[in-house]
């Protein structure tokens, strides 16, 4: 029952095909399927024909039988490519339904879960060994398989014509074999479930090796080799276990040779005895032979793309269930308009999952409306953290964040989001045009231009652009045609006009984290000085690991152990005397000895 019920699960798939292409492969199959029993019926009328006597008799049959033959080969061939296109769109349509499932996540931490990713891989229908299927392919073979089941009905009351006897002996043979062959699938399904992990290892390291980004490092530090034997260790991890299986699989194919030959030989001997004795005509026998090997030929479609494509959709129903689609869109509720919000959080911790120690412990932070407010601490405070549990990419495990005393969770994560912009330390490099880059710190609502130039500007980017071949319009990859590439200051220049861009198209709270480590001390400031002008009302959280930037804040935090240890203005805390002007200190020494005190030396994060 439940593989009937996973079969309904893929045709329940068929319309993605499109109403011409399903059209067109129902009609085809309808043909095809109709092609064993008139086979089978013609070479019974030619031969007796041909044993009548007259030759010329056998003109029509003759005709007929040849028709048939090539109305076959044309239908397949008409066929091949209508499947194609309909495959290609089932799985395309699967593969959207999968990327709108994985962006409709509220939350980042479960795409941080390997079993996650294995389910990801596995549900993406995006093939890369035998291994891998398809839910078009498993939509189509269960078409195929209607198709073979009416052609079974066909060529069996062909051969019921002659007797009966030989229907049931030849449906349950041919069953036999199928449930063989289905069985050997499944064991290669097994086995292949198990090394998901080492497969998606290769894949990185091929990834790795073709990548401009990476390929940098493996060509000066000669890892091209090394990469190339890690490809091979993870790829015989992942096919090793498969061997055995085949041999045992192979050692086995003799039950399938005795499942066809043993009942198709018992119905050719008996036929063809009876045609010998006279019992039946020579015509009959062998219409009778035909359709019996058009019983087999119904069950004789490899079932392996089913099964490959069940996995494929169980998987997806799997990953579904686990990343909860659609639960943040369920509790959205309007936003109230008005000024930034007062944010708070409210005795937050966060712990990730395997760590022994939470990253925050029972922490309270006020943001107040307006506020220019720096976070700092050293690598590990958890700044970082706190930004994603901010931007509802997390969920606290205790405590909750509001803006104006209502939980951002309730508030739900799109109306929340659209009063926020974040530039992330780890920020996202996108092949794009200039102009594009900027736009998408809000992509919900039509480009403004002026407002691109106006961010741009605010974040010393103009001067760059000026410089582009094409202006805006110039590609910011090498890999697209008249394309460039941006050094790690220009990007966090781009990254900043993008947030920018978000605060002057709605954005009401500005979230940096460490927005311009990769810059000189001096353009630091320079884009710190103007950002603080043209931040208008709205709210920004600053995070840099520079304390000579962060001291022109209204207020700055300390982040330690989970909590804020210190809290006040610049002055008030080097006067304090505490871990901030012990770290403020430090830096100033730096500083005058020529450090430039850059991200890269990872010093204070």
């Amino acid at each position: 029952m439940s593989r009937l019920r996973e079969r309904i699960e893929l045709l329940a798939r068929l319309p993605w095909a499109g109403p011409a292409p399903l059209t067109a492969l129902i009609v085809l199959t309808l043909l095809l399927s109709a092609l064993p029993a008139a086979t089978a019926a013609a070479v019974g009328w030619l031969i007796d024909r041909l044993t009548g006597g007259d030759a010329s008799d056998a003109v029509a049959p003759l005709s007929a039988y040849a028709l048939l033959l090539l109305a076959g080969h044309v239908l397949i061939a008409v066929r091949e490519p209508l499947s194609y296109l309909a495959e290609a769109r089932i799985d395309g349509r699967h593969r959207a339904e999968l990327s709108r499932l994985a962006a409709s996540s509220p939350t980042i931490d479960a795409l941080e879960r390997p079993e996650i990713q294995a389910l990801i891989r596995t549900a993406r229908a995006d093939p890369e060994s035998f291994m891998d299927g398809t839910p078009g392919a498993g939509v189509l073979a269960q078409l195929d398989l209607i198709g073979r089941s009416l052609a079974l009905v066909g060529a069996s009351l062909v051969l019921a014509a002659y007797a009966w006897w030989p229907v049931p002996l030849l449906i349950a043979a041919a069953l036999v074999l199928h449930q063989l062959r289905w069985h050997e699938g499944v064991q290669r399904r097994r086995v292949w479930r198990h090394v998901l992990g080492p497969s998606m290892r290769a894949d990185m390291w091929s990834d790795a090796l073709v990548s401009p980004a990476e390929g940098k490092e493996i060509r000066v530090f000669g890892l091209g080799g090394w990469a190339i034997d890690r490809i091979d260790g993870h790829l015989r991890t992942a096919y090793d276990p498969l061997w055995p299986v085949d041999r045992r699989i192979l050692g086995a194919t003799w039950r399938q040779l005795v499942a066809v030959l043993v009942p198709l030989g018992i119905v050719y001997v008996v036929v063809a005895l009876d045609a010998a004795s006279g019992g039946a005509s020579i015509a009959v026998a062998a219409a009778a032979l035909v359709a019996g090997t058009g019983v087999f030929e119904a069950f004789d479609g490899a079932p392996q793309a089913t099964i490959n494509a069940t996995t494929c959709v169980q998987a997806f129903t799997r990953l579904r269930m686990e990343l909860a689609d659609g639960k943040a869109v369920q509790r959205e509720k309007s936003t109230p308009a008005g000024g930034p919000p007062t944010v708070r959080f409210e005795g937050v911790s966060f712990g990730y999952p395997g760590s022994a120690s939470p990253v925050l412990d029972g922490l309270d932070l006020e943001v107040r409306p307006g506020e220019l407010l720096a976070i700092v601490g050293v690598n590990g405070a958890g700044k970082s953290t706190l930004i994603k549990l901010l931007a509802g990419l997390y969920e606290p495990t205790a405590g909750r964040v509001t803006a104006d005393g209502v939980d951002i969770a309730d508030l739900g994560t799109a109306a929340w989001r659209a009063r926020l912009s974040v530039v992330f330390q780890d920020f996202v490099r996108y092949h794009l045009s200039a102009a594009d880059n900027v736009t998408l710190g809000n992509a919900l609502t039509a480009p403004d231009m002026a407002a691109v130039v106006g961010a741009a500007r605010d974040a010393g980017f103009d001067e760059v652009v000026s410089r582009l071949p094409a202006g805006w319009d110039t590609p910011l990859a090498r890999t697209r045609d008249g394309g460039v590439d941006l050094s790690g200051g220009q990007w966090q220049q781009v990254v900043l006009a993008r947030a920018l861009y978000a605060m002057r198209t709605g954005a009401q709270v500005l979230v940096l984290d460490e927005p311009t480590a990769h810059l000189d001390v001096r353009t630091e400031l320079d884009v710190f000085t103007r950002l603080a002008a043209h931040r208008g009302s709205a709210s920004v959280i600053l995070i840099s690991h520079r304390l000579s930037t962060v001291r022109r804040a209204d207020r700055i935090v300390l982040l330690s152990g989970g909590r804020v240890t210190e809290d006040g203005t610049h002055e008030e805390l080097i006067a304090a005397g505490g871990t901030y002007a012990t770290m403020f200190a430090i830096q100033a020494r730096r500083f005058q000895r020529g450090f430039d005190d850059r991200l890269e030396e990872g010093e204070l994060t």
